[in-house]
């Protein structure tokens, strides 16, 4: 199991487009990708559940991946959020 945390950089904090193209990335992957912000934890492949999470600029989130392509998941979803939140 992998984790880490990020500070949300986007003035718009998760919206509709990063949220979806998170989705998008995450279901690239075998492993379950988990978001967690304070004690809510949703999976990175449902948009309504992630976008419940109200991400805002500035928040920090969890991100915890497990599975059996968890190094790629990691690596993958660690260089999206710095592209693009």
């Amino acid at each position: 199991m992998r984790s880490f945390k990020y500070i949300v950089k986007d003035e718009l904090g998760i919206h509709a487009r990063p949220a979806g193209l998170l989705i998008k990335e995450a279901k690239k992957y075998k492993s379950n990708i988990k978001i967690k912000k304070g004690e809510k934890e949703v999976s990175a492949s449902q948009l309504l559940m992630l976008m419940g999470l109200g991400v805002k600029h500035g928040e920090e989130i969890t991100i915890t991946i497990e599975g059996a392509d968890e190094e790629a998941a990691y690596a993958a979803i660690l260089a999206f959020l710095e592209e693009n939140l």
